[in-house]
């Protein structure tokens, strides 16, 4: 999938995916939305600490990335975060400009973000937080990648719509890198995909979801036995 981009449509100046037929964010609030489900739902920001690490499947807008730097700088850590982001079909940068002019408090986060993406592949530090999006495929991209997760924010469209995002074989590749105590959250309360999280090891539970989604998953690692 490496050299895809996103091909959208718009309701109002929230994209929709068209290949997908999904909105990137809640048309009822998309910053609350990632608060509800990505940082409550890894306790976050009162798990971070420097060098705390972030996985996320679905970097979309990059709204989960900025709000968990406001995070960071409210919580009065200075970093670094990790925050290394997978992502299949990139944004354009005016479409990703767009979307995150709905979000005005966050305007000098977001070009922060832009010039940033624009500097190419690597490491980017926004900060404090030390982004990495890494474009194509997740099930071919992500065995490539030798870190270890603190928290995992899984945001791919919905299962029914992107089914490959929520393969049991790519969530259980990323629950190998949860680290013993690791976190995770997602929007989706799919039995299959809480089926598929409990097969590869995690403790899943069903948890109020946000707006009209009536719950949502969390997930840790469980602390190695001792040898």
């Amino acid at each position: 999938m490496t050299g895809q981009s996103a091909e959208l449509d718009w309701q109002g100046d929230t994209p929709v995916s068209r290949a997908f037929g999904d909105p990137y964010f809640s048309l009822e609030g998309g910053l609350a939305e990632t608060a509800h489900v990505f940082l409550a739902g890894n306790g976050l920001p009162g798990r971070l600490r420097p060098g705390f690490t972030i996985l996320e499947l679905g970097f979309g807008t990059g709204l989960n990335c900025l709000a968990t730097l406001r995070a960071m700088r409210e919580s009065g850590l200075p970093g670094p975060i990790h925050y290394t982001s997978f992502e299949a079909f990139p944004m354009g940068p005016a479409d990703r400009a767009r979307a995150l002019s709905a979000f005005p408090e966050l305007a000098q986060d977001a070009a922060l973000l832009a010039a940033a993406l624009a500097r190419g592949p690597g490491p980017q530090d926004l900060g404090g937080l030390v982004l990495t999006v890494v474009e194509g495929d997740a099930r071919q991209t992500l065995p490539a990648w030798p870190g270890r997760a603190d928290a995992v924010f899984l945001d791919g469209f919905a299962p029914a719509r992107n089914p490959e995002m929520w393969e049991p074989a790519l969530l259980a590749a990323v629950a190998a890198r949860l680290v013993p105590g690791g976190t995770l959250a997602t929007y989706t309360a799919a039995g299959a995909v809480r089926r598929a999280l409990e097969a590869a090891g995690l403790v899943v539970e069903r948890r109020p979801g946000f707006g009209r989604k009536r719950h949502m998953t969390v997930a840790y690692k469980p602390a190695e036995p001792p040898r």
